[in-house]
């Protein structure tokens, strides 16, 4: 069974995922299609597991 994720954990994951969305968007050339999917599937990937781990405590 998986531990919930303490608040510094949460505020880190976050922290840190916004930082490589702002490198990313930054840094491209261009923004199209791929970079906003790119972006959203890692939103995902970053806040369903915050949100469960919020939702449990």
């Amino acid at each position: 069974m998986k531990r919930k994720l303490s608040k510094t954990q949460i505020v880190c994951i976050i922290l840190l995922w916004v930082a490589l969305c702002y490198q990313v968007l930054v840094n491209a050339k261009q923004i199209d299609g791929p970079t906003i999917v790119m972006l959203l599937i890692s939103g995902g990937f970053v806040f369903i597991p915050v949100y469960k781990s919020l939702k449990k405590g």
